[in-house]
């Protein structure tokens, strides 16, 4: 006996009725006062504690953030020191909401009786070959937080940092961006940051070392040097950057063709180098007023000879000598 497909089809779907009704009849036996009672409200009421305790939990990471905030809200007309303080507030916000809504979650997960383990594991493994591939960004962020929060690198600052030197234009949590003299940006990751110098931290230092002749009388000269230091400080356009008198430390060293006088100025940050270089000048015009002589290392000039041994005349352009040895 052949069946036709119409009535094949008919008898498929009839089937699947009688089971969906089937699956639908044992749910609803299911859903009783007492299921309700013993399954459903328990964990409805535990859901909710979860996500009472999660808004609360929020709300205390948002205080805590606030607070960290208002601790290093210190320097209220330092708008740098603010950004700062901006950036690592939302960086502690930023972990605590992130560990509170994971850990609700997978309490909320467990509430309806979904095995956690499994997605953990995951979760795990995951993050395992994320901090395989990303660990180098890892560290840079982690360094880059602490560089921050205490404060080792400023915007406007001057430092040298992983053999680059420059002008601090922008710190954030991953680098430090800086330009030097020339004009050239160099960034900087923090990762690679071992030691910090920084030039302009609070106050700025320059360091003369005078090189005069030995003939010189040593007195005299730190005279006049105390002299230039004290023409300086008294000076309109310098004296309010300069945050102590010019100390003159005296005789530093014994060179081959000079002596050493080594003086110091202490400083704005980074007007030491402008009043450095109007210090140089005013000394070198001192000296020259009070003939002094300033000795630097000599050059030695090798005049070579030609392949019968003789070297050319040392007059060179300013005339050649005739048999008397006169020149011409």
């Amino acid at each position: 006996m052949v069946l036709h497909p119409d009535h094949s089809n008919a008898s498929t779907e009839t089937e699947s009725l009688m089971n969906a009704q089937t699956s639908l009849d044992r749910i609803l036996s299911r859903l009783t006062p007492e299921y309700f009672t013993d399954k459903v409200l328990p964990g409805a009421i535990n859901v909710l504690v979860i996500l009472i305790l999660m808004l609360i939990a929020l709300r205390m990471s948002k205080l805590i953030s606030t607070r960290v905030w208002k601790i290093f809200q210190n320097r209220k007309g330092d708008m740098e020191f603010r950004k700062r303080a901006d950036t690592l507030s939302s960086v502690i916000r930023n972990v605590l909401n992130f560990t509170i809504v994971s850990v609700s979650l997978v309490m909320i997960l467990g509430e309806f009786h979904i095995n956690i383990g499994p997605v953990i594991a995951t979760a795990g493994i995951v993050g395992l070959a994320v901090g395989f591939g990303a660990q180098t960004l890892v560290q840079d962020v982690i360094s880059g937080f602490f560089i921050l929060l205490e404060e080792e690198i400023r915007v406007g600052d001057v430092v040298e940092i992983a053999g680059r030197s420059g002008l601090v234009e922008k710190v954030d949590l991953r680098m430090t961006t800086l330009r030097d003299m020339s004009g050239n940006v160099h960034y900087v990751r923090h990762g690679k940051i071992d030691v910090v110098t920084n030039m302009t931290k609070d106050y700025s230092n320059f360091v003369f070392d005078i090189p005069v002749a030995y003939r010189e009388d040593i007195d005299r000269v730190l005279d006049v040097i105390r002299e230039v230091g004290r023409d300086l400080c008294e000076d309109p356009g310098f004296k309010d950057d300069i945050l102590a008198p010019i100390e003159v430390l005296g005789l530093d060293r014994f060179a081959e063709t000079a002596i050493f006088v080594k003086a110091r100025t202490r400083t704005k940050p980074i007007m030491q180098w402008s009043v450095a270089r109007e210090f140089n000048r005013r000394l070198k015009k001192a000296f020259d007023e009070k003939n002094i002589e300033m000795r630097f290392q000599p050059v030695s000039l090798f005049v070579g000879g030609d392949r019968a041994g003789k070297a050319p005349s040392h007059h060179g352009a300013a005339g050649k000598e005739d048999d008397t040895g006169t020149s011409a």
